[in-house]
């Protein structure tokens, strides 16, 4: 019995793209039990929120300072090799994790020196995903037929959800089981197998239209064709501020462990909760795409997520704050999926690297700056985590308010 794949499958069918998938999976996976594990370690040394929100800044600094010259990069590099290389040196600070979280390493230092290790690591981490990020996204073309790329980036994307979840949750039961120390050999493990995996998939070819262009001038010409395009431009920056304002990743240590009084595992799952609604939405979305008025939808789901964003902050109920996340997730989810849409189909093959490390620069690395926003703010609302929560929410239904105004061609963008 023939059994038929549908249309939305048919990039599975390409062997070099599920490699790309394993790759994709484990790789993520293993970079969101790292901030997981990392987040929850520096919280147990520090007992500071501020703490936990500076390791985004030093994860934001070499993104951000480091993606425009990583798009002229990408784009004259052949990406499965580069996308290695980046696998690798990650899976060498998995292991400089091992070493400073080690009883030996620790019986060196005060609790409070040892923060700065985890910062130079991650700061490293940082320095590799300027380049790694934008060109895991920016290969997917040579992969599949331009035909199926909106179905092969709906599979990326949900490849991407399912495995932040399995991260953020698993190294929640990995720290109860087996503690910090020993969760990073599974990261390290989990960095391997990604990068065996993309070690099966052939050299790619270069694409390059233009291989005498200097630098400097192939770097202006990409941020001259997002600045050009209303409509990405109008989408990278709806999700840049929501992401900066809205975003709480660096509160959850804290209210799971004093507002909402939980164990390592329950913190697991509040951190996956808002992976695991994106996971439903854009799994949802997959079988019953959207035909229509998908810019406005986009625009309402940004709005729905800093309600959920409210909602998170007022409350110190656990299943409450975790349905807050899981819907929040929901949301961004589908926001997720229109932008990631309009990249893939907007975006010519020879800049897909420089147009994907600005999008990396605004939009990535804001998750990491919007970490370091959230310690701020609660220094600046008298250490008062629901506030400092709460005020994000609302600053991201300004932001809605605005762009809704300020950027028709968005509002009414289709595909």
């Amino acid at each position: 019995m023939t059994i038929n794949i549908p249309d939305k499958f048919a990039p599975l069918r390409e062997q070099n793209f599920r490699y790309y998938i394993v790759a994709r999976f484990f790789y993520i996976m293993a970079l969101r039990m790292l901030t997981t594990v990392a987040g929850y370690k520096l919280f147990q040394l520090t007992r500071d929120t501020y703490a936990v929100g500076f390791a985004g800044l030093a994860e934001f600094i070499p993104v951000f300072s480091l993606a425009l010259y990583a798009g002229y990069i990408i784009d004259r590099s052949d990406k499965r090799t580069l996308l290695l290389k980046g696998i690798l040196s990650n899976s060498l600070c998995f292991a400089g994790m091992i070493v400073i979280s080690s009883a030996w390493f620790e019986g060196f230092f005060a609790q409070q020196q040892l923060k700065f290790f985890y910062y130079g690591i991650i700061f490293g981490t940082g320095f590799i995903r300027a380049f790694a990020g934008p060109t895991s996204n920016a290969i997917l073309s040579q992969l599949v037929p331009k035909i199926v790329l909106p179905f092969a980036a709906n599979i990326s994307s949900s490849t991407w959800l399912i495995a932040s979840i399995a991260g953020h949750a698993t190294a929640g039961f990995l720290i109860a089981g087996i503690g910090v120390h020993y969760t990073f050999y599974i990261i390290l493990l989990y960095g391997l197998i990604a990068a065996f995996s993309l070690y099966k998939i052939p050299r790619l070819p270069i694409i390059v239209t233009n291989r005498d262009e200097s630098a400097w001038k192939s770097v202006k010409q990409g941020l001259r064709f997002v600045f050009n395009h209303k409509i990405l431009l109008g989408a990278i920056s709806l999700d840049l501020f929501a992401v900066l304002f809205g975003g709480i990743v660096a509160f959850i240590p804290e209210v799971a462990a004093t507002i909402l009084n939980t164990g390592p595992i329950a913190f697991g799952w509040l951190n996956a909760a808002a992976d695991i609604g994106s996971a439903l939405s854009i799994l949802l979305l997959t079988f019953f795409p959207m035909r229509s008025q998908q810019g406005k939808k986009m625009l309402l789901a940004v709005a729905g997520f800093g309600i959920c964003i409210v909602v998170f902050g007022v409350s110190d109920i656990y299943w409450i704050s975790f349905i807050a996340l899981l819907f929040s997730g929901a949301f961004d989810g589908l926001s997720v999926l229109v932008r990631g849409t309009i990249f893939q189909l907007t975006t010519p093959d020879e800049m897909r690297g420089r147009v994907s490390s600005v999008n990396s620069m605004f939009i990535n690395s804001s998750n990491e700056l919007g970490q370091f926003e959230s310690g701020v703010s609660k220094r600046v609302f008298g250490n008062s985590v629901p506030i400092a929560i709460v005020f994000g929410g609302f600053m991201t239904l300004l932001v809605v308010i605005i762009t809704w105004f300020k950027a028709p061609s968005l509002k009414k963008f289709e595909y």
